[in-house]
């Protein structure tokens, strides 16, 4: 919309693209009018006053002339009538030759003043042509406008009117399933509902199993050690056993006829300790509970600001949120390897320092125990030695008083032995006397 403001009244009002476009060609068509009327009138002006004032021009010049003329007529005529008579022919010659050169000036003026009346028509013709032209331009890019904005409404309202049918036909099919899982519950137990719901997303992703997800876990849980076990556990591993993403979990249905309604919120505490229980990264709630809450009909609801890494998601987005979430995990899956390889390292470290450690501790055990048994043995040696000490010396004792004894021995003679004896004396003396 365009706003124009009145020069009489000075108040504004807003016309559309088509009211101000028309508006737009009677102002330029009455303003080229009116200033090819004003520029004609204004040469038209300009061609008589010229003519006018070259005619005054010279008719005063004449005049001028003419009187002088007279005047020198009359004091000729006081002259003499022959000279009078001469120079009145000299005179008259004079005037001749110069009404002559006035008119031709007069001709040549009227020639000048036709000749700029001629370029002043020339340059309105071209300005008429050149302002001609441009309102034809305008008037062509204002039709194209107008095809344009004809096209792009008609566009619009095909678009509008299409959206609209399958708006409409995407309603009514709702409403029919809507109406036929109605009935569908109607019929079906507590438990059948909540098996049900199970059947249809384990059967939806058997679908792609063979296709999208050849390496992918995915089972009912059976694990009840903790106490609790959730439904089914998604896991999935790159070619080097590296994790790449796992995912537990959680069924809930209801039916509609049910007294007690359940509410989303009230499953996020267990499902979050059976994640947690069973090492998986992400929870997720499929759930048909709160089917007229609007917050969680708009598809995938993140619910990580109560419980860590946790979404509720209807059953139709079901493989849409294993797909989203094990596309966030590939992009991630080389700092995953990565991180493995250091905690790999890390154990392998631990591992290395636990052996030198259990090494050390084995190595100062045998020591101590080696050390324990060599003092004893440096002691049982030392023992040995201080007895045998005492044996040395007993034997060193025995052989100075052998030593003594055959000192003694060697010492004793006949005659030691038969002094103070005669008898004995008596009877070596005679046996000497036997032997000679």
């Amino acid at each position: 919309m365009n706003e124009i403001i009145c020069p009489n009244c000075k108040k504004a009002f807003k016309v559309d693209e088509a009211g101000f476009a028309d508006i737009l060609k009677q102002v330029r068509d009455h303003q080229f009018e009116e200033e090819l009327n004003n520029r004609l009138t204004l040469a038209e002006r300009e061609k008589d006053s010229a003519v006018k004032l070259a005619e005054a021009n010279i008719r005063n010049s004449l005049q001028e002339q003419l009187a002088k003329k007279d005047n020198e007529l009359t004091q000729l005529k006081a002259n003499s009538a022959a000279d009078l008579a001469d120079k009145l022919s000299k005179k008259e010659a004079e005037l001749a030759e110069l009404k002559s050169k006035k008119e031709a000036e007069l001709a040549e003026m009227k020639s000048r003043i036709q000749n700029a009346e001629m370029e002043k028509r020339l340059s309105v013709s071209e300005a008429v042509k050149l302002i001609e032209k441009e309102r034809d331009t305008l008037a062509n890019d204002l039709k194209v406008k107008e095809t344009e904005t004809q096209l792009l409404e008609k566009s619009i309202k095909e678009q509008f009117n299409n959206t609209l049918l399958v708006k409409e036909e995407t309603i009514k099919m709702k409403d029919d399933e809507i109406a036929r899982l109605k009935d569908y519950k109607q019929k079906l137990s507590t438990k059948m509902v909540g098996e049900t719901l199970e059947q249809h997303c384990e059967n939806e992703f058997n679908k792609l199993r063979a296709t999208g997800f050849q390496n992918a876990y995915f089972e009912k849980d059976n694990d009840s050690s903790g106490g609790n076990k959730g439904d089914f556990i998604y896991k999935e591993q790159d070619g080097s056993g590296n994790e790449i993403i796992s995912i537990m979990f959680e069924m809930k249905n209801e039916n509609d006829e049910t007294a007690t309604k359940k509410r989303n919120e009230d499953f996020f505490a267990k499902l979050d300790k059976d994640r947690k229980e069973k090492n998986c990264e992400y929870a997720v709630l499929v759930s048909l509970l709160e089917s007229e809450n609007e917050f969680y009909n708009t598809g995938i609801v993140d619910v990580s600001h109560k419980f860590e890494k946790m979404y509720v998601v209807r059953p139709q987005f079901f493989i849409p949120i294993i797909t989203l979430l094990r596309n966030a995990a590939m992009n991630s899956l080389k700092y995953k390897a990565e991180l493995n390889l250091m905690r790999n390292q890390n154990v392998d470290i631990t591992n290395f320092e636990e052996k030198i450690d259990a090494f050390r501790k084995g190595f100062a055990y045998n020591y101590d125990l080696a050390s324990r048994k060599f003092k004893t043995a440096i002691d049982e040696i030392d023992k040995t030695i201080s007895h045998l000490q005492k044996t040395k010396d007993a034997l060193l004792s025995s052989e100075n008083n052998l030593r003594l004894a055959n000192n003694k021995a060697d010492d004793l003679t006949i005659q030691k032995l038969t002094y103070g004896n005669p008898t004995m004396k008596a009877k070596f003396d005679g046996l000497s006397d036997k032997s000679e």
